[in-house]
């Protein structure tokens, strides 16, 4: 049985595969590949980031990219770390966006302002998440990566605190902790080995610019007029 997420997944390495191969640094034109009932285009796309989308979320004020990895915290709950790292290309910084349990979203409707959202590392299929635990270099709260096969609970819900209706795909947002209130944010302290470099992240009991996101790279989907089709919009950058 394909997943979702697996299905998504595999669109996503499908069409960035088609990029390599058709696209050089200085091609303008759109390049349309129909992936079963998917099509993929190469071009400015949707201006909302939408439900079922994979994007990188990119932390201005210490230029970092939520990021996970299958290595599991030494303190704390012992789960899978996040953390932000300074790589641009690196697929472990990939995160897919998902309903709630309770509420699922419709697969290409723009995510609203206030709607409470989970996202899934792409790699590793858990869940971004946080606990009464305290993070391991700033004692902080913890951010993990929890669950098994996308599924989780309640500590893998995030509302989307941005201002006017929806998510822009170029605006800055929060992402507050449903269970314990917290802003997903970074600190200065950087892990040692082995990630080696790559900032702590954590819950914030405070907004600031350290908790500020917005998305980069991605894979945007947008709602088709036709059926259940989806179109998908590939930001130029590199994913």
């Amino acid at each position: 049985v394909v997943t979702e997420a697996a299905s998504t997944h595999m669109l996503y390495r499908g069409c960035v595969f088609l990029k390599r191969i058709l696209f050089s640094a200085t091609m303008k034109i759109q390049i349309i590949c129909l992936f079963t009932l998917v099509v993929c285009v190469y071009g400015r796309g949707t201006q909302h980031v939408t439900c079922g989308s994979v994007v990188k979320l990119f932390n201005a004020y210490y230029k970092v990219r939520l990021h996970s990895h299958d290595v599991k915290y030494g303190s704390g709950s012992g789960q899978q770390s996040v953390t932000g790292a300074p790589q641009q290309e690196d697929h472990n910084s990939n995160w897919l966006i998902r309903g709630t349990l309770k509420k699922p979203c419709q697969r290409g409707n723009p995510v609203a302002c206030g709607e409470t959202i989970r996202l899934q590392h792409l790699a590793t299929r858990r869940n971004l998440h946080s606990h009464h635990f305290s993070s391991p270099l700033s004692d902080k709260q913890e951010i993990s990566a929890f669950g098994e096969e996308g599924e989780g609970d309640s500590g893998d819900e995030w509302v989307v605190i941005c201002d006017g209706e929806e998510w822009g795909r170029h605006q800055t947002i929060m992402l507050r902790h449903v269970d314990t209130d917290v802003y997903l944010g970074v600190t200065g302290q950087q892990y040692g080995r082995p990630i080696n470099g790559q900032n702590e992240v954590v819950g914030l009991s405070r907004p600031g610019v350290q908790a500020k996101w917005q998305t980069m790279e991605g894979v945007f989907i947008n709602p088709s007029q036709f059926s259940d089709d989806s179109r998908i919009f590939h930001d130029p950058s590199e994913l």
